[in-house]
């Protein structure tokens, strides 16, 4: 039985993740059967509630007011919009809804007062809430749990070290900072990063040793891959292999076996061979839509139908909503 840690050393991350590839996949798929049903995937549906005009310099997002891209700033969206997207959704099976608005941080004012509403009303119906709004303070925080927030996001993206070449306008630790924020509550934390910012391995097993030695670690940990946006500096990334996303799931699984592994941005490019590499190492939630794309435009997303077609084949099955996370207190080691 694999246990709980919190004190993993970067090398033994690279060690794992360096793996040979076979062999990383099975050892992660058992450690996957250890703490989860590797039948159930979590579908998601992802809505942005506030769409462009973030000022923030964000290499990779075409949300950005820095950069000429397809996106245009639009206003908040109306409540009973949300609550119609979350309905659909429902219906199709997604367990979890996840508000996002191109913002740098929450502000005390009449938008975050009708985000709080949006929260109160979609969890009412039954559904996982997940808000991604930027930089919280402790009293937002709390101000979200009090409506019924189940999760909030807030990624690192990258390691420390990578981070200053990707974003200057918010540091790592403000990011670190907002997950204190958020676990001073009863909300769930999400935090991963995304593959593809030019980052190197030494990068990516900095990223998984900053979460994995959080306590607890992220009740969720997205894996994002680069969508290449034209207009931003990272317009002409190449693509991401598909062999080293299923080494960072995997990695990730083995190294925080109890969080949930979101195959997230990045997945239409992935043909079904691919993805069921991503859920045999690991993966068990991903996003899911019914206009084809995830925040905008740019980021394209598979269809609620598509997505069912490929469950079916492979076997797996929608996981209902978790009303409650039991606490991480085991503590083994992990032996390659």
């Amino acid at each position: 039985m694999v246990g709980i840690r919190y004190d993993w050393q970067e090398a033994e991350i690279r060690k794992i993740h360096n793996t040979p590839l076979l062999e990383l996949i099975y050892q992660a798929a058992s450690v996957h059967r250890q703490y989860h049903d590797s039948k159930k995937i979590q579908v998601c549906k992802l809505i942005s509630i506030k769409t462009g005009g973030c000022p923030e310099d964000c290499s990779y997002c075409a949300q950005s007011s820095r950069y000429k891209t397809e996106v245009k700033a639009e206003a908040l969206l109306e409540k009973n919009t949300v609550i119609n997207i979350a309905q659909t959704a429902k219906l199709k099976g997604v367990s979890r809804v996840c508000m996002g608005a191109a913002w740098r941080e929450v502000r005390d004012n009449s938008q975050f007062e009708t985000v709080l509403e949006m929260v109160q009303e979609v969890t009412a119906m039954g559904l996982e809430v997940c808000c991604t709004l930027g930089m919280l303070t402790a009293d937002q925080a709390q101000r979200l749990e009090a409506a019924g927030l189940y999760a909030y996001n807030h990624n690192l993206d990258t390691s420390r070290e990578h981070y200053s070449t990707i974003i200057s306008t918010r540091t790592y630790s403000d990011r670190l900072n907002t997950i204190d924020n958020v676990r001073q509550t009863n909300v769930t934390v999400c935090s991963g990063g995304i593959l593809g910012l030019g980052e190197t391995v030494d990068d990516r097993v900095g990223m998984l040793h900053t979460l994995a030695n959080l306590q607890p670690h992220p009740e969720s940990v997205p894996i994002n891959i680069l969508s290449q946006v034209p207009g931003t500096p990272l317009e002409d990334q190449p693509d991401v292999p598909i062999w080293d996303i299923v080494r960072m799931i995997a990695t990730t699984r083995i190294v925080m076996p109890t969080s949930d592994v979101r195959l997230s941005a990045g997945r239409a490019r992935l043909s079904q061979v691919e993805q069921a590499f991503c859920f045999m190492a690991g993966a068990n939630s991903i996003f899911s839509s019914d206009d084809n794309k995830m925040l905008t435009v740019t980021t394209p997303c598979p269809d609620y139908d598509a997505d069912q077609e490929m469950l079916n084949l492979l076997g797996l099955e929608m996981r209902p909503p978790i009303q409650k996370i039991s606490k991480q207190l085991s503590v083994s080691s992990y032996q390659t």
